[in-house]
């Protein structure tokens, strides 16, 4: 009996001290996280809190969530309780700095007109239903306005990044300036195929929230001061007095990022359908000669470790294509700040950069390929219809290749004469800040973002780094580092990289063999079809040694489609061998050594208190 009460005693007191801790835990631990992701997806990052850190003013932030409306939609739920824990995490680390209001627009409510008023998107859940909103306002001390329309559910990843961005706006409501000169349509156009207009590059939206944009014409014959950083894209055949004008803007400290291509797909000026396309190659070869590297001329990079899956068309099977590469993290320089942080980069008939022999600059690859590389001519691509004879003919010479880079250190000018009228121009600098790209197609949207049009509103989807590589080199430029830090965490895809590789070792060990077997196949249906065609067309019957060749052929078609079967089947054991073992490890193992585990900790128990 004794023992009784002492055990429900003990069972009260723990009852006592659990619902204790849980009111003291959450009046005192409301704030405490313990954020396990391997990216630490829950935690501010140092980025965000230098931002917050330089705050000289009050922001004030209204989150607008129709919580009553949505109670049967739990999805959204959960993403609005992670944007509402964020923002009360900016909070925190900024003091009295922030300042949040949480707000329900209730129908025919006063905060609904107010989420209204500030252009918020209210999403109809039914046909004549309530109008649902999540969406944040903020405003400064000077009367600024920064909106978030639409927490997006597929952009969770970026959520960090958005509400940095739009603080950082806030709080230096003077944009950088970024000079744009394109040899290409990236502000929009018109598509005369098509006799339409076309939309602006995504890439540039992107840019355009970030910088106040000057474009520039290609006669430009000095860049304008204001100009922090100067964005060149497809830089074909510009004049004398625009190179010079880009040289001096250099040697004068401006920054530049330059987009180069030996082959630019995305140039369709003059493309006539069946003929053998136009030039399309940009350099900036006088200028890269003063600066220390070149890109080497009519060639274009091929690399079959990286080579993109494409479809030759519809209903045709995927191949890989060894000029449209998807580069991972390991193509990346993880230190710098351009690119640490990317998971992926896409680029399309790529240019090769290097660095010239004794230059005084210094030439750090940014971005490179596998040592499964080779140059290609450049003429092959202009009449290219099947990729897959890039990978057949793809001889890898075991060296790295550069597609961009940063170039920095003293350089001289290009042109140290001067030139016609201007003899007074800088001669030299004792350093310049350049990063150069070798491919400008990276920057289209088919190679790193779906579009969507969500109620009026253009809604990208990316797959891939591009833009983030565009704006986190821009930023660089431009002198902020904050946000570049806080970007690098947008995306957190987690390819299989066991298994790519043992798809590429698969796919060079039976590529040959499959060649083989479908020469064989298509050599033996022809001549299948040769004896069964009769030229007379009153003979209505094989003769016996024509039905015993066409049986002969039959069988060799059926045993070589066999073994073609039996290849293209080897080309996916390996994987699946991996698929079973992992089911092993996670059906048996596992559950069979926690088991053991308790087993051993239980007989260990007892042996100790026996």
């Amino acid at each position: 009996m004794k023992k009784l009460m002492v055990s429900s005693a003990g069972l009260v007191l723990i009852a006592l001290a659990f619902l204790a801790f849980n009111l003291l835990s959450s009046l005192t631990l409301s704030g405490a996280r313990l954020d396990l992701t391997e990216q630490k997806l829950y935690t501010i990052s140092e980025g965000t809190e230098k931002i917050l850190a330089e705050l000289d003013s009050p922001i004030e932030l209204s989150f607008f969530y129709s919580d009553t409306a949505t109670r049967n939609l739990p999805a959204l739920r959960n993403y609005a309780t992670r944007v509402e824990e964020m923002l009360k995490a900016y909070q925190r680390e900024a003091g009295d700095k922030i300042v949040l209001k949480v707000i329900d627009p209730e129908p025919f409510s006063a905060d609904e007109d107010k989420a209204a008023e500030f252009g918020l998107q209210g999403i109809p859940l039914q046909q004549g239903g309530d109008q649902v909103y999540f969406g944040l306002a903020a405003t400064n001390a000077l009367g600024d306005k920064q909106v978030i329309p639409f927490f997006a559910l597929d952009q969770e990843a970026f959520l960090e990044y958005e509400l940095s961005r739009l603080i950082q706006n806030l709080a230096t409501p003077n944009r950088p300036v970024v000079g744009v000169l394109s040899g290409l349509q990236i502000n929009g156009g018109f598509d005369m195929a098509a006799r339409q207009p076309t939309a602006p590059w995504m890439v540039m939206e992107e840019v355009r929230q970030l910088f106040q944009i000057e474009s520039l014409k290609r006669d430009v014959d000095q860049i304008p001061d204001d100009v922090s950083v100067l964005l060149l894209v497809h830089p074909k055949n510009l004049p004398e007095q625009t190179l010079y004008a880009i040289d001096q803007f250099v040697l004068r400290g401006g920054k530049l990022l330059a987009f180069v291509d030996p082959f630019s797909e995305a140039d369709k000026q003059g493309d006539i359908p069946g003929e053998v396309a136009i030039d399309k190659a940009s350099n900036l070869e006088p200028l890269f000669k003063a600066w220390g590297l070149r890109m080497l001329p009519d060639k274009v990079l091929g690399d079959g470790s990286y080579a993109m899956t494409v479809t030759l068309g519809q209903g045709q099977r995927a191949v890989n294509h060894a000029a449209w590469l998807s580069l991972p993290k390991d193509a990346l320089d993880q230190d710098d700040i351009s690119t640490a942080g990317l998971e992926n980069l896409t680029v399309a008939t790529a240019g090769i950069l290097e660095p010239l022999e004794g230059a005084k600059t210094r030439f750090i690859p940014l971005i490179r390929s596998s040592q499964y590389a080779m140059p290609f001519e450049v003429n092959r691509f202009g009449m290219l219809s099947n990729p897959e004879s890039l990978i057949r003919d793809l001889e890898p010479t075991g060296e790295r290749y550069t597609i961009a880079a940063r170039v920095s250190g003293p350089a001289q000018s290009a042109y140290p004469e001067g030139i016609e009228g201007r003899k007074d121009g800088l001669k030299d600098a004792e350093t310049i800040n350049v990063i150069v790209v070798a491919d400008t197609d990276m920057l289209t949207d088919r190679m790193w973002v779906q579009v969507q049009d969500f109620f009026g509103q253009r809604i990208p989807q990316p797959w891939a780094d591009n833009a983030g590589f565009a704006i986190n080199a821009l930023d660089n430029l431009a002198g902020s580092e904050a946000l570049i830090s806080v970007r690098s965490r947008g995306r957190f895809s987690r390819p299989f990289v066991v298994v790519e590789a043992l798809q590429r070792e698969a796919g060079a060990r039976f590529r040959q063999q499959e060649d083989a077997l479908q020469t064989r196949l298509q050599e033996t249906e022809q001549q299948l079809a040769a004896l069964q065609q009769k030229d007379d067309p009153q003979a209505l019957e094989l003769t016996p040694e024509q039905q015993a060749a066409v049986q002969q052929f039959l069988q060799e078609k059926l045993k070589i489609r066999k073994e073609l079967r039996d290849v293209r089947y080897q080309l996916n054991a390996d994987i699946e061998a991996l698929g079973r073992t992992l089911k092993l490890s996670n059906i048996v193992l596992i559950p069979l050594v926690l088991t053991l585990g308790v087993l051993a900790l239980w007989l260990w128990r007892r042996r100790k208190h026996g």
